[in-house]
């Protein structure tokens, strides 16, 4: 964000049931949350965005993208997927259970969903860095297990990949090479379903290149986004 920021006006979003958005009752899905944002950007009289997003983030930008295809200026997916598919059902229903033992969301981030986000590497080569990410996760509102089990269960839940080819942006897809939940199986139908999308993967990270190749992953999305710029961009 802080290197977005040098170049654009960058707004970070709690989807519903995270952070300190409301977290209602009901059923989610990431089409309910892409109708969220575009609401938002609505509210706020923003007519147009580069919109990015990080694995469920992703989720929700492809179906904004293809419902409100008049709001996306670019779009950048990291670590998303078209469609669940068994192997990631099962990954998530693993954090699910987590969640429920400890009763505690954020203990079960840091010790479930860690892992499956940065490499082994990362965690023997920079302990104080993992424990800066797990005291940020720890700084946030804490999300109770209801909206959780709520959220989780959109992303097992989640099906675009019909949609994909009302996606007119222009769109960059990327991967973390060691990435197992959201790996490059996904690569190929994403992109030759989204025209003219570019394909781009972070060698030696997982499912947070964000966070594990800092520099080249500002470095490269920000090339795209700059490429796509114009006076209307958040």
């Amino acid at each position: 964000m802080a290197e977005y920021a040098r170049h654009f006006t960058c707004i970070s979003l709690d989807l519903r049931g995270t952070g300190e958005t409301d977290k209602p009752d009901g059923v989610y899905s990431t089409e309910l949350f892409a109708d969220d944002v575009a609401a938002f950007m609505q509210a706020v009289g923003i007519q147009k965005a580069h919109i990015s997003g990080l694995s469920l983030g992703a989720a929700t930008g492809m179906w904004l993208a293809a419902k409100h295809p008049d709001k996306v200026l670019s779009l950048s997916l990291h670590s998303g997927w078209p469609k669940t598919d068994p192997f990631l059902k099962t990954v998530i229903e693993g954090f699910q259970i987590v969640a429920k033992a400890l009763n505690n969301v954020p203990k079960m981030v840091i010790s479930a969903i860690f892992p499956w986000c940065l490499t082994p590497e990362l965690y023997a080569a920079r302990p104080d860095y993992i424990q800066s990410l797990a005291d940020f996760v720890l700084s946030r509102p804490v999300q109770p297990l209801s909206p959780f089990i709520q959220q989780s269960n959109a992303a097992m839940a989640h099906d675009v990949e019909a949609q994909l080819g009302r996606i007119t942006a222009p769109t960059q897809i990327t991967f973390g090479r060691h990435d197992l939940a959201t790996s490059t199986r996904f690569a190929d139908r994403m992109k030759g379903s989204i025209r003219g999308s570019e394909l781009l993967i972070f060698e030696g990270c997982a499912h947070a290149p964000i966070y594990e190749k800092v520099e080249e992953f500002n470095q490269n999305t920000l090339q795209f986004l700059r490429r796509h710029t114009s006076t209307v961009a958040a």
